[in-house]
């Protein structure tokens, strides 16, 4: 009986938590302190701490930091509208409340009505306000307005003609505008771009958004336009699991998204025109800025790109630059030596900023000291072989020859890093040196500017400093060296991607690493949000190690780092990254032979081809990986591949065959003595017993999973415990122990991160809230259900969009929000498939 008291308890939380921001009214703010002492009031009804509003709101797409709410509902000025949305939707504030809560901010900020686009930038607003027609209502897509562009280029001087050049070319034109900004490596092209973006932000008000492209980047691959065009998605507001991944698909999606919007999208260093067509918007009301080092004839003479050639600076300009930096009086102090630095650097912005960054680092030295510096330089450097007037070795030998002995050995190394920026313990790891004097390293480079910290604790180089960090490291470390430098950071990514790994939930048995080499720091994880937080921010740089791996003949490497990473690139969506990983990781172990490694690939190969409904692959990859199990007389294995079986039969209702397989893993897993198999095994064969009607059977099977899944700490298999449990005592009628399930179930997959199954339980739930006669708790049940599967554009919306249709309140819904034909048909590797959503969790 306590269980079933506790059970509505946390039932009526629910309900509760569904409007914490009952009896508060934001019309009744009239000023901006009033407005934020009500917003305090929703959190206080809301019953969670900072830290858990924090993770509620990542969870659904939203950057709220605890000490970011603190901060903001301490002060007496109105917060960004973003903030306020993410604390709304993270209180779980009904759509239909918040539209009302930013009505009033509009109106406190200055204006008297939302346009209806305002809330295609809050994701789940719909907006149902009477004061708007339904029609008029945009599908809500976007998180929120993208501010993509870096930081204003402080260094900057001249380009007159230029800017007036870019603002004509925006006030005259009635169709998309593309500038193609061109010139040699260093010239300023994108400081130019930058610059003149920053002046004209008004002009844009639907956002901005930027891309490098790496077009000339000597020791990374162009970035291909499929990855450029879903960068732009997600930036859109697309979640990673909606994105198509044909590039024609992800092309119309993106044209589609910006048609008819003011934005500005600048596409930094193009490598050729193949390369940003794709990129290129249809709307009259864009503008489109392309750097790059190659004259793009056929984006001028096809797409009507207005060429704009950027020369050197002139020689009154580049004074100017210099004496912006150093100070009019110390240039004009030396005359002869300032012209001969400009003489030198051959007028190009990047050579004189590194010649002013190391005159103002010595600001007692004579700039004739410096000229002749320059003038003794001999290296060329190859990426600007075109321009012999430029000398970019000289001037960047000298930032190089000033640094310490252990900040230029991190320097060379750096040119060996797969990934597009690095954190300070994988410095450590490259370096073979503890982090804190990594730290110091880093700061030491950046002091000379051969490093930026473009986000906090990550630095990244330009792409002609990692040509010359590229070269250094060949010219002065042996082979050996250079290999043993890659190795460690091998090591540091696979050690902490495991411990990650392992935070998110176990999954299918824990590998065996060999110990980290000596000199490598993976980073301390100790909790599954900060495993979440780390694969987040290492995402494009551990997919980078993995090909790294591969190419270099780290074969255990790659097939580890890429296990590791499965459970991440499943829980946010990542099917392309996943599949090329394992695909990176199948060939890698083939070649040597590998049969652990093979299996692992296979079987991640099966789970992702069981996500997007290809069965008959699913198939043949655990029929290898079954061959390779029975070859090493791995018994856990072949639980697993049984296990595993339900991928196949439940899509098609066979739900016997299933149970059988189930029966036959259970078997098997009691032989190993695999405790963890064992409780996934009972909760599968539970589940396949409430599929068949044996509800009985089926929780006493969970029941006995529970067990097993509480003792062992596995949350999420305990979550799906509960859902299981949850079933079968709903469709017994047993609807109080079903809401406890289903509320047990709930609070762990939302800790967890994992929105698709959150979606799945808030569905049932809704179930039995309609089965006890509470239609009105049912239908805001359905609706939060709706919402995340809407957004994850999964094809079991529209069919709760059926019930809510069906039973409440169908204005609701608009014509907009109908599901997008062709959007659940993808392809990958050039083959389609279909997505049919299967629960390969069972």
């Amino acid at each position: 009986m306590d269980g079933v008291r506790q059970g509505a308890g946390e039932a009526r939380e629910l309900v509760i938590g569904l409007r914490s921001d009952a009896g508060v009214d934001p019309a009744l703010a009239t000023s901006p302190e009033q407005y934020v002492m009500l917003l305090r009031r929703v959190r206080d009804q809301s019953g969670l701490s900072y830290r858990a509003i924090a993770r509620r709101a990542r969870v659904h797409g939203s950057v709220l930091p605890a000490s970011t709410l603190a901060t903001m509902l301490s002060r007496a000025t109105l917060p960004r509208r973003e903030l306020v949305t993410a604390l709304l939707t993270a209180c779980e504030v009904p759509i239909d409340r918040q539209a009302a809560w930013l009505t009033q901010w509009h109106r406190l900020a200055g204006g008297q009505t939302i346009p209806p686009q305002t809330f295609t930038h809050d994701p789940g607003l719909i907006a149902s306000a009477a004061a708007w027609p339904v029609a008029d209502v945009a599908p809500a897509r976007a998180v929120s307005v993208p501010r993509q562009l870096p930081a204003r280029p402080v260094l900057f001087a001249g380009r007159d003609t230029e800017f007036r050049h870019l603002t004509d070319l925006l006030d005259s034109s009635g169709t998309v505008v593309i500038s193609a900004i061109t010139g040699t490596g260093g010239v300023g092209k994108t400081w130019l771009a930058l610059r003149w973006a920053h002046e004209n932000l008004d002009r844009f008000p639907d956002g901005q958004l930027h891309i490098g492209l790496r077009g000339f980047d000597p020791s990374a691959r162009p970035m291909r336009p499929t990855e450029a065009v879903q960068t732009f998605l997600q930036a859109l507001g697309v979640s990673p699991a909606a994105i198509p991944v044909g590039l024609d698909a992800q092309v119309g999606l993106y044209r589609s998204l910006v048609a008819g919007k003011r934005m500005l999208i600048v596409l930094d260093n193009a490598r050729d025109a193949e390369q940003v067509r794709p990129l290129l918007p249809g709307s009259a009301e864009c503008m489109v800025i392309i750097t790059s080092r190659h004259q793009l004839t056929s984006l001028v003479a096809t797409d009507g790109a207005h060429p704009l050639t950027l020369d050197l600076l002139s020689p009154t300009d580049a004074h100017r630059l210099l004496a912006r930096r150093l100070g009019e009086d110390r240039v004009t102090a030396e005359p002869a030596a300032a012209a001969d630095i400009i003489s030198r650097c051959a007028r190009l912005p990047l050579a004189l900023a590194l010649v002013a960054a190391r005159a103002a680092i010595h600001p007692r030295r004579r700039l004739a000291a410096l000229a002749d510096e320059l003038r003794d330089g001999y290296h060329r450097l190859d990426a600007l072989a075109g321009d012999r007037a430029t000398d970019m070795r000289a001037v960047l030998s000298w930032s190089y020859q000033a640094l310490t002995t252990d900040a230029a050995r991190l320097f060379r190394l750096l040119g060996l890093h797969p990934g597009p920026d690095i954190s300070v313990p994988a410095a450590a790891s490259l370096a073979g040196v503890p982090v804190r004097q990594a730290r110091e390293l880093l700061a030491e480079l950046t002091c000379a500017h051969l490093t930026a910290e473009h986000l906090p604790s990550r630095y990244t180089l330009h792409d002609l400093l990692r040509a010359y960090a590229t070269e250094q490291t060949h010219a002065h470390d042996s082979h050996e060296q250079r290999r043993a430098a890659i190795a460690r950071t091998l090591d540091h990514y696979v050690h902490t991607a495991n411990t990650a790994s392992l935070l998110l939930g176990p999954h299918r048995d824990p590998i065996t690493l060999a110990p980290p080499t000596p000199g490598v720091t993976p980073e301390p994880l100790t909790d599954h949000d900060e495993a979440l937080d780390w694969f987040t921010r290492e995402h494009p740089a551990t997919v980078a190690a993995i090909h790294t791996a591969g190419d270099a003949g780290f074969e255990t490497h790659t097939w580890q780092l890429a296990d590791a990473l499965g459970r991440f690139f499943n829980r946010r969506g990542h099917w392309h990254d996943w599949h090329s990983s394992a695909q990176a990781a199948l060939y890698a172990t083939q070649r040597v032979h590998d049969h652990r490694g093979q299996a692992s690939a296979h079987c991640s190969l099966a789970e992702l081809y069981a996500w997007i409904g290809r069965h008959d692959d699913t198939n043949i990859h655990l029929d290898h990986a079954r061959q390779l199990y029975d070859q090493m007389a791995d018994t856990a294995g072949l639980a697993y591949i049984h296990l595993c079986r339900g991928w196949i039969h439940e899509p098609q209702h066979r739900y016997r065959e299933a149970l059988h397989d189930a029966q036959q893993a259970l078997h098997l897993y009691t032989a190993a003595g695999h405790l963890l198999g064992q409780a996934n095994a009972l909760n599968n064969i539970g589940w396949y017993h409430a599929q068949l009607g044996n509800y009985q059977q089926a929780i006493a099977y969970c029941e006995q999973a529970l067990t097993k899944q509480q003792q062992l700490g596995n949350r999420s298999w305990e979550a799906r415990t509960w859902d299981s449990l949850g079933y079968a005592h709903h469709h017994l009628s047993q609807y109080q122990q079903a809401t406890t399930c289903y509320q047990h179930a709930l609070r762990l997959f939302r800790d967890l991160g994992n929105r698709y199954y959150e979606a799945k339980v808030l569905n049932r739930l809704g179930d039995t809230q309609h089965a006890t006669g509470k239609p009105h708790a049912a239908h805001d049940t359905w609706q939060l259900a709706w919402g995340i599967l809407h957004q994850l554009d999964h094809p079991d919306a529209p069919t709760i969009r059926t019930k809510l249709t069906r039973h409440h309140e169908p204005e609701r819904f608009t014509r907009d929000e109908q599901p997008r034909t062709g959007a659940n048909t993808w392809s990958i590797a050039g083959t389609p498939f279909h997505r049919s959503w299967p629960d390969p969790g069972r």
